[in-house]
C-alpha cells in the first residue's frame, strides 16, 4: 500500500469514505431510488436523531442493494483511476458491521473494545478529528452502538457515528443487549458467522424437539395446558442436553452450586428471578462449562396462559408461532361464506397489520385454503384481481412482513450472553428481594 503505516491507510481511508459518502447522496436514478427505500424502511418505525440517521446511511453504503450491487460495489466500478491499494482497501469495507461495544483499554490514538454480541476483541481508531475530539470523553468500560471497518488485517476505525451509551449495569446491559437484537437482527452476530450458523442449528433443533414431544408442526389446546406442556418438553429437552454434556443429575443444589462457584442463596434469586426451578436453573448454570451454546427459556406471555385456544405452528427456520385466533381463522376459511363470518375483515386486517402474524402463517393458510384465501382477500381488500399465487408476496411486504426469517427467539444464545442475563436476573432478584424486606419492616399506616 506505498506507505505502510496505519496512520497514513488512515488518512487515505477517511479521504475515500468522503467521496464514497458523496457519491452516494449526489447520485441520480436507481441508486437514489434505493437510498430513499432503503431509508423509508429503516427509518419509519421509529424517530431516529441523526446520529441514527447517519448511522443507517452508513449501513446502506455496504449493505444497500441496486439490483444486486452494493453503493461501495457502484463506487468501485465507477472510479476508475483507483489505485489497487485503494481499492483493496475499499472492498475491505465490506467486512463492516454494527455491534455493540465495551471500552476494553483506551490507547494513545484509539481504543481496544469488545463486540458484547460475540465477545471477539478489536482496536479501533477514530477516522477525524470530530470523533476523536468527542471520544476523549470515553472511559473504560462505556457501552458504545457503533459501526467499524477493516483497515488492516488487525486494526478497525469507526465507521460513521459512535453513540456512546456510558457505563450500564449488568441488567441495563442485558436490555441493551436485547434492544440491538430487535433494532439490528440482520447484524446479529455479523462478526461470528460460525455463531451464527449454529443458532440457527439449534432452531432446527428445537423444531425436532418439538415435533418428537408434540407429534405435529401444529397443536391447539388452552393456553393453560400449552403453558404446561412447553415446560415440559424444556425439561425434557433439559435433560437430555445435559445427559449428552455429561452432567450429573443426581447432584445436589449445594452441590452444583458449589462446584460452580456460586452461592446457593443466590443461585434461588436467579431461578425465582426466571421463574424457574433453581436446581434445573443450577444444571443449566453447569452445562455450559460443556456447551458453547445455551438454550433460553420460553415461556407464554400471561394474555396467551389465560386464552380459550392457542394454536402453535412450528418450522425448522421460522420457530414457533403462538396464535390464540387462528382457530376462528381457519374457521372463516373453512366456512367460505364471509356473510356469516362475523368481523372477517376486522381479523384479516389484523392478520396483516401484526408484526407478530408473520410470513409463514400466511404461507400455511394459503397452502392449505388457497381458493377460500384468494377469495376472502379480494373482498376485503377490494381487489378482485387479486391472485393468491402471484401477489401474496408483494401484499406480505406491503405490510411490512419480511419474506425470509429472522433469528427466532428459541434460538440458542453464546455462553458468555447466557452469562450476562442469569447475572442480570440476580441483580434483579438481589434488587426485589431487599424491596419485599423492607416492606415487611415498615409499620403504621402505608
Amino acid at each position: 500500500m506505498g506507505d505502510t503505516t496505519v496512520d497514513a491507510i488512515l488518512e487515505r481511508a477517511k479521504d475515500l469514505k468522503q467521496a464514497l459518502i458523496e457519491f452516494v447522496l449526489e447520485a441520480e436514478g436507481e441508486l437514489a431510488r434505493a437510498l430513499e427505500v432503503y431509508s423509508a424502511e429503516h427509518l419509519r418505525s421509529q424517530q431516529p436523531d441523526i446520529n441514527q440517521r447517519n448511522l443507517w446511511l452508513d449501513t446502506f453504503l455496504t449493505e444497500g442493494k441496486v439490483e444486486d450491487k452494493t453503493p461501495l460495489d457502484l463506487f468501485l466500478e465507477d472510479q476508475v483511476e483507483l489505485s489497487e491499494s485503494d481499492r483493496a482497501l475499499l472492498s475491505s469495507w465490506h467486512h463492516s458491521f454494527i455491534g455493540l461495544f465495551e471500552i476494553r483499554q483506551t490507547l494513545v490514538d484509539g481504543f481496544e473494545l469488545m463486540n458484547w454480541l460475540t465477545a471477539k476483541p478489536y482496536v479501533v481508531k477514530p477516522n477525524n478529528e470530530a470523533t476523536k475530539q468527542e471520544m476523549s470523553r470515553f472511559q473504560l468500560g462505556d457501552i458504545l452502538l457503533a459501526r467499524i471497518s477493516p483497515l488492516t488485517e488487525t486494526e478497525w476505525m469507526f465507521s460513521g457515528p459512535c453513540i456512546p451509551m456510558g457505563k450500564l449495569g449488568k441488567p441495563k446491559l442485558a436490555v441493551a443487549i436485547g434492544n440491538f437484537k430487535q433494532d439490528y437482527k440482520h447484524a446479529l452476530y455479523s462478526d461470528a458467522p460460525e455463531l451464527l450458523e449454529q443458532s440457527w442449528q439449534s432452531v432446527e433443533q428445537y423444531h425436532q424437539d418439538f415435533l418428537n414431544f408434540f407429534g405435529s408442526d401444529e397443536v391447539t389446546m388452552s393456553g393453560y395446558e400449552l403453558s404446561k406442556k412447553i415446560a415440559e418438553m424444556q425439561e425434557k429437552v433439559t435433560q437430555q442436553r445435559l445427559a449428552d454434556a455429561g452432567i450429573d443429575d443426581s447432584k445436589s443444589l449445594a452441590e452444583i452450586a458449589a462446584e460452580a462457584g456460586v452461592d446457593s442463596a443466590e443461585m434461588e434469586l436467579v431461578a425465582e428471578a426466571a421463574g424457574a426451578d433453581a436446581k434445573a436453573v443450577a444444571k443449566v448454570m453447569e452445562s455450559t462449562q460443556a456447551m458453547k451454546m445455551v438454550m433460553p427459556k420460553v415461556e407464554l406471555p400471561a394474555e396467551l396462559k389465560k386464552a380459550e385456544k392457542v394454536t402453535v405452528l412450528a418450522h425448522p427456520r421460522w420457530g414457533q408461532m403462538f396464535l390464540p385466533t387462528y382457530h376462528r381463522f381457519e374457521s372463516l376459511l373453512i366456512a367460505d361464506n364471509l356473510s356469516s363470518a362475523d368481523n372477517a375483515e376486522k381479523l384479516v386486517r389484523r392478520y396483516l397489520e401484526s408484526p407478530e402474524i408473520n410470513a409463514y402463517v400466511w404461507y400455511r393458510l394459503a397452502e392449505k385454503y388457497p381458493r377460500q384465501l384468494e377469495s376472502l382477500l379480494q373482498t376485503v381488500l377490494q381487489r378482485l384481481e387479486f391472485q393468491l399465487d402471484q401477489d401474496l408476496p408483494g401484499l406480505l411486504q406491503e405490510f411490512d412482513k419480511p419474506l425470509e426469517p429472522d433469528l427466532p427467539e428459541v434460538a440458542s444464545v453464546p455462553v458468555h450472553l447466557h452469562d450476562l442475563f442469569q447475572e442480570a436476573l440476580a441483580e434483579v432478584g438481589k434488587s426485589k428481594a431487599k424491596d419485599k424486606g423492607k416492606k415487611k419492616s415498615t409499620k403504621g399506616f402505608q
